[in-house]
C-alpha cells in the first residue's frame, strides 16, 4: 500500500512544483542575457537635480524633486508666471518630471527636453563610430521623439536616459471629472510605448482606445486618460518579472503621480499584467480619490486578498480564457511570484467579463467586452458593467448606474 501524504507534505510538493515552473520560465527566457537597451546614465539626472537645488528664487530654495507634491505645488503657486516659465526653460528635465508642478508647465518643459533628446539622437545616427545596431536604435528613438514633440501631444513626464520613461495625457487633465491611469507591464519603455503593428498592446494605444471608449460610453462626462510608462519595467519574462523589486519602485512613482493630479477628479487605475503588481503595491498609499483599481491578465498583486491591499477603492479583475498568464504559478515563496490569483473567488475582487479578448495582449482592443467594461468603470457607470459569467455579483453594493 502506498503511504498517504500528509497535508503539510502535499503543500511542500505543490510549492516545489510551482517553483520548478518558475525556474523553467527563467531558464528559457534568457534572463541571464545582456540588456537589450543602452545602459542608463544617472549623471544627467543628478546634474540636473544639483543645478535645480542651487537655484534661488526670491531668496528661496526650490523643493527637492522627491518632495511631496503638495510642497511642490505650494512653491510654484507663490511664483510669478515669468518665474515659473524661467524655471521650466532653464531646468526642463526636473520641472517636466516634478509631481506637483503646474500641468501646462510640465508639458512645456518636456517639449524642451524632447528637443534636446532629439538633437542628441540625430547626432548619434550620423556618428560613424556607432555600430549598425546602435544606429538603428538611435533612428528609432529619433522617430519616437519626433512623434512625441508634436504640439498637440501632452507629455506629463519624460526621461530619455537608458530605456527611457514617459507619461502622456489624453484630454484635459485639469478640467476632468474622471481620470483613468493605464499602468502597463513588462517590456515597457520609450521604444515600445507606441506601436503601429499590435497598436493596442502598447501603452499609448491602450490609453487611446480607453479614452475613445469612455467618451462613447458617457459623452457628457469630462474625462482624461494617462498613458503611464513612467517606471522601469522588467525586460521579458525573466527574474525581474517574477520578483517585486521593480514593481515596488514603480509603486512609489505611481502613488506620487496620483497625489499630484490637479482638481478633485475621481481616479481609476487600469493595470495590465506586471502593471497589476505595481498597482497592488501602490494600493495602500493611494488617496481616497482613487475609486477603482481594475486589473487584467494579472500574475498577482502581492496580496492574498483584495482586502489585504489596504485600499478603499473597489478592486476589479478579469482574465481571458486563452491568456497564458493563467499558467503562471500564483504564489509568493522567498520573493518569487506575486501571490494569489485576483480572478479566484477567494481573492475577493469583482470579476469582469473579458469576452472578445484574444490572449494576454488583447484587453484594450476596440470592440472587446474588456475595453467596454473598463470604459464604463472609468466614467462611473457601474450599472453598465458586465460581470464574468451570468451573475451580476460584481455590481453588488454599488448604488446607481449614473456617473459619479
Amino acid at each position: 500500500m502506498t503511504p498517504s501524504i500528509a497535508p503539510s507534505s502535499l503543500t511542500v510538493w505543490r510549492t516545489l512544483l510551482a517553483l520548478s515552473v518558475i525556474f523553467v520560465l527563467l531558464a528559457t527566457s534568457g534572463w541571464t542575457g545582456p540588456p537589450r537597451a543602452r545602459a542608463a546614465s544617472p549623471d544627467a539626472w543628478e546634474a540636473a537635480r544639483a543645478a535645480w537645488q542651487a537655484v534661488r528664487v526670491d531668496g528661496r530654495t526650490p523643493p527637492d524633486p522627491l518632495s511631496p507634491p503638495a510642497a511642490v505645488a505650494a512653491f510654484f503657486a507663490a511664483l510669478r508666471p515669468a518665474q515659473r516659465a524661467r524655471l521650466a526653460r532653464q531646468h526642463p528635465l526636473v520641472v517636466g518630471n516634478l509631481n506637483g508642478a503646474p500641468v501646462d508647465l510640465r508639458y512645456q518643459a518636456n517639449r524642451r527636453t524632447l528637443r534636446r533628446a532629439l538633437a542628441t539622437e540625430r547626432a548619434r545616427v550620423a556618428d560613424p563610430r556607432l555600430s549598425p545596431d546602435g544606429r538603428r536604435e538611435a533612428a528609432r528613438r529619433v522617430h519616437r521623439f519626433t512623434s512625441l514633440i508634436s504640439t498637440e501631444r501632452q507629455v506629463l513626464a519624460f526621461d530619455p536616459e537608458g530605456r527611457g520613461r514617459v507619461a502622456e495625457v489624453l484630454g484635459d487633465l485639469e478640467r476632468a471629472e474622471r481620470v483613468s491611469v493605464v499602468v502597463p507591464g513588462v517590456d515597457t519603455h520609450l521604444l515600445t510605448y507606441q506601436r503601429t503593428a499590435r497598436r493596442y498592446t502598447a501603452p499609448y494605444g491602450m490609453a487611446e482606445a480607453l479614452y475613445a471608449a469612455e467618451r462613447e460610453a458617457e459623452p457628457e462626462v469630462r474625462t482624461a486618460v494617462i498613458a503611464w510608462a513612467d517606471y522601469t519595467a522588467p525586460t521579458g519574462v525573466g527574474v525581474d518579472a517574477v520578483t517585486g523589486r521593480l514593481a515596488a519602485e514603480g509603486s512609489v512613482r505611481l502613488a506620487s503621480l496620483v497625489d499630484a493630479l490637479p482638481g478633485a477628479s475621481r481616479v481609476t487605475l487600469f493595470c495590465h499584467s506586471y502593471g497589476s503588481v505595481v498597482c497592488g503595491l501602490a494600493a495602500g498609499r493611494l488617496p481616497p480619490r482613487v475609486a477603482d483599481i481594475a486589473v487584467a491578465g494579472s500574475p498577482g498583486m502581492r496580496a492574498q486578498t483584495a482586502a489585504a491591499l489596504g485600499t478603499r477603492a473597489r478592486v476589479w479583475a478579469m482574465r481571458d480564457d486563452e491568456d497564458w498568464i493563467a499558467d503562471v504559478p500564483h504564489l509568493d515563496v522567498g520573493g518569487l511570484g506575486h501571490g494569489a490569483d485576483p480572478v479566484e473567488p477567494e481573492f475577493g475582487a469583482r470579476l469582469l467579463s473579458a469576452d472578445g479578448v484574444a490572449g494576454h495582449g488583447g484587453y484594450f482592443v476596440p470592440g472587446t467586452e474588456s475595453l467596454r467594461n473598463f470604459a464604463v468603470i472609468g466614467v462611473g457607470s457601474y450599472g453598465d458593467v458586465r460581470c464574468a459569467g451570468a451573475a451580476d455579483a460584481c455590481r453588488s453594493g454599488i448604488h446607481g448606474a449614473t456617473p459619479v
